[in-house]
């Protein structure tokens, strides 16, 4: 009886194992999908989940006390800057993808003006530099011409893992600060956060 129940055990490991190398054999297929499909493969971060949160964190920054204030003294939108956005998490993010959605999501707003970041002015300005040799006197473009960002706009990206069994939940949280640069006041901050459950089959290959 034992012998026949191992033969049994061994059967069924070895159709397991026929049916893996069949699925592994199979031919791959790929399949274009419109941009606003939304699809969670893995469960980790992904491009939805930054469009979401950088469109909520702008809604927020947009909706305070202190953009009220700015616009009623100054008469005009104020112009942030996009500083570092720390990944804190336990996967790898694309933070520079995170933050060309918050700066999209403000100047769809149409009520804030960005100015480019360290790296893309050190560019221009090498750009604005070599004008001075080179290009035509009506063409040119000088120096000292810049828009000062009276804000700048930075954060931290973390998550929480609780995970038992096949089941698993993550926890997203964007912590956002917007900073005076001429005082370095914190004049806002605000937080949003992002929820995944996640559940596998007891056998995955």
């Amino acid at each position: 009886m034992k012998e026949r129940n191992r033969s049994l055990f061994i059967l069924f490991l070895m159709s397991i194992s026929v049916s893996v190398l069949l699925y592994g054999c199979g031919s791959k297929t790929v399949k274009r999908l419109e941009s606003d499909v939304k699809i969670d493969l893995s469960g980790r971060w992904n491009e939805e989940d930054s469009s979401l949160v950088s469109e909520k964190i702008i809604d927020e920054v947009l909706s305070s006390a202190w953009y009220r204030n700015f616009r009623d003294k100054y008469s005009r939108k104020p112009v942030v800057i996009v500083g570092r956005v720390q990944n804190r998490t336990m996967e790898h993010i694309n933070v520079n993808t995170f933050i060309k959605d918050i700066e999209r999501a403000m100047l769809n707003s149409g009520e804030i003006e960005i100015v480019a970041s360290a790296e893309q002015r050190r560019e221009i300005r090498d750009e604005r530099q070599d004008m001075q040799r080179w290009a035509s006197v009506e063409t040119i473009k000088k120096p000292g011409k810049e828009t000062g960002a009276d804000f700048m706009l930075n954060g931290i990206l973390s998550s929480i893992v609780d995970e038992e069994g096949g089941r698993r939940v993550v926890y997203y949280q964007a912590d956002m600060n917007l900073v005076n640069i001429e005082t370095n006041r914190v004049i806002w901050a605000g937080q949003k956060r992002i929820r995944k459950f996640i559940r596998r089959p007891l056998f995955a290959f």
